[in-house]
């Protein structure tokens, strides 16, 4: 016991005694400056040498553990910038290449290295190998060959048999190196332009008999297990290209990322560094920045849509002929959901914030089913825009605006009530990296995330596809036109048409599109324009609809009337001028 005490004591003397150089160096920074920019023989230590001196590293297993704490003063000290912490950090990054190439070395017989947050296998594989070659990544545990007749949800790195063959011609063998290291720890791999986190800390390391392995036709695959993610966090496999910036930075290319429920791909054509960064579309910062622009955009909207819908009965109370406008009363119907549901969503954090769950399933309801009257409502209009400038022909709809009415409010309502019958709503909360909330509402709740990719993505997905088309054949029936009528007085202005396109698409919420861009590495630019685009929409439809239906000084009170579709003004007047057809409009009125 004496024994183990007095050991114990020396150990902790030496430790100490060793660390001394260290932290007076970082104490004493100018003197450590003025050592380094003073002359010095071959022979001469410098104030941050480490026992890696640059021409002759002493590359070896001892050196990988030692150099994996040597950081350590630094981090306690808060002294990253010092001048010695710098001179430590670029040896230390020279060290890990240097030291990966030492594995795979022919006079080097380690076969397994098991330090502390370093772990690496090294073995002799055969170039006429004739099955690929899968290595276990998991951390704090050494890499080993894995039979991939097993199943199980591990971390691993998959070596293409190709790989080998490809050097067959001139070796037998070769000696392969899958190094994983602890990166939280060692305090490396550090990209000043990272905008995510290391998945685990994990960084893994791949060495082919001390070769530069690059543009395989077969590609390395890494594979990382991982939980459920978070619905704002995205993976991406990256590498460390040694090239950028000073140290070294993080690069993407020649990695294609594929990411499923609970693990992440990287298929990357090159051996090297990897790692899989978790990006969050969304921070604490940003978060609060998007809700503010939300709120401010959403109480304009509120404003303008009221505005819009009392300018409708307005001209329908002043102009008879307004009342049978089935165009203008489509447009006032996607103005209400629109209002309805930029109304949910501000009265939705302050319910969320009462505590109360049955409020907060209510106003959850009540926000997804106006959010898919929106929807249909979008699709109702590309419906009646299909029928009065593309199919142009005589259909007669008894009760048009009835049934329209039945579509967009009550197959909403339908799939709603299906929804609330199997409790899908309640607290919903958008997560971070570190697990901290960014934003808190009454939604359809985690546990139900299915019900929000059928009812509100697929359902939005088909919308979007069908107006998508819609819109491009308008405008392409648009650009003909302008092209027919050239030189003519009713020529129709280039700019005009860009326009009418510009309002169309407000219409049939292509704006809405953006959320499927919201994801990877442009996400943060698409949640902006998406936010900004579509909570200001009622804005926009307010403007068109003044544009296209408030009566002019010239304009005759008939003509404000029925006249004034845009989608007649556009495109459908001149159609039938030159064809003298009925639309189905006036067939309805008739």
């Amino acid at each position: 016991m004496v024994n183990l005490l007095h050991s114990m004591k020396y150990s902790f003397m030496v430790t100490t005694l060793s660390l001394l150089p260290l932290l007076d160096c970082v104490r004493g920074q100018d003197s450590c400056q003025a050592l380094q920019n003073e002359a010095r023989g071959d022979t001469g230590t410098s104030c941050c040498d480490i026992g890696l001196t640059d021409g002759s590293l002493p590359i070896q297993q001892e050196s990988a553990n030692k150099i994996t704490s040597i950081r350590a003063p630094c981090d306690e000290l808060q002294q990253e910038d010092s001048a010695f912490c710098k001179c430590v950090m670029d040896k230390i990054y020279s060290f890990w290449p240097a030291f990966e190439e030492y594995l795979t070395r022919e006079d080097v017989h380690e076969s397994v290295i098991n330090i502390s947050r370093v772990k690496a296998r090294v073995q002799n594989v055969s170039t006429s190998i004739a099955h690929n070659l899968t290595f276990t990544l998991t951390l704090n545990e050494v890499p080993k060959e894995l039979d991939t007749s097993v199943k199980g949800n591990v971390s691993n790195i998959k070596l293409p048999r190709g790989l080998f063959q490809s050097i067959r011609n001139e070796t037998d063998y070769v000696k392969v190196a899958v190094l994983v290291l602890d990166a939280g720890k060692v305090g490396l791999f550090k990209d000043p332009d990272q905008t995510g986190t290391m998945l685990d800390n994990v960084v893994v390391s791949v060495k082919v008999g001390g070769r530069q392995i690059t543009g395989l036709s077969d590609c390395v695959e890494l594979t990382f297990s991982h939980g459920r993610l978070p619905q704002n966090v995205s993976g991406q496999c990256v590498f460390w290209d040694t090239k950028k910036g000073k140290r070294g930075g993080w690069n993407t290319s020649g990695c294609l990322t594929t990411t499923t429920d609970t693990e992440t791909v990287c298929c990357c054509d090159h051996l090297t560094f990897f790692t899989l960064l978790m990006r969050p579309s969304l921070d604490n910062v940003t978060a609060q920045m998007l809700l503010t622009i939300a709120n401010v955009s959403c109480g304009i909207s509120v404003v303008f849509s009221a505005l819009t819908i009392v300018l409708y009965f307005a001209l329908r109370f002043t102009y008879k002929n307004f009342k049978s406008n089935d165009t203008a009363k489509i447009h006032v119907n996607l103005t209400s959901s629109l209002l309805l549901l930029n109304l949910a969503y501000l009265l939705n954090r302050w319910i969320f914030s009462l505590g109360h769950p049955g409020l907060c399933k209510g106003i959850g309801g009540f926000t997804h089913y106006c959010l898919l009257c929106c929807f249909t409502w979008m699709a109702i209009e590309a419906f009646q825009l299909y029928l009065l400038v593309i199919k142009i022909t005589n259909i007669y709809m008894r009760h048009y605006m009835v049934k329209l009415c039945l579509v967009g409010w009550g197959f909403p309502a339908l799939v709603v009530t299906i929804t609330g019958s199997m409790n899908s709503y309640g607290n919903y909360t958008i997560m971070d990296m570190a697990n901290r909330p960014t934003a808190t509402l009454c939604w359809i709740d985690s546990a139900h995330l299915v019900v929000h990719y059928v009812t509100n993505c697929s359902y939005f997905g088909l919308i979007l596809l069908f107006n998508t088309l819609t819109l491009v054949v308008v405008a392409w029936k648009l650009f003909c036109l302008q092209r027919a009528t050239a030189g003519k007085e009713e020529k129709i202005e280039a700019w005009k048409g860009g326009l009418t396109v510009l309002g169309l698409s407000c219409l049939l919420g292509a704006t809405w599109g953006l959320a499927f861009f919201t994801y990877g590495t442009t996400s943060v630019p698409a949640v902006y324009l998406f936010t900004v685009l579509n909570s200001l929409q009622g804005l926009f439809i307010f403007i068109w609809f003044t544009v296209l239906y408030y009566p002019k000084k010239d304009t005759a009170t008939s003509s404000s009337g029925s006249g004034k579709n845009v989608e007649v003004t556009t495109a459908s007047h001149s159609e039938r001028k030159n064809k003298e057809v009925v639309t189905p409009e006036e067939t309805r009125k008739g």
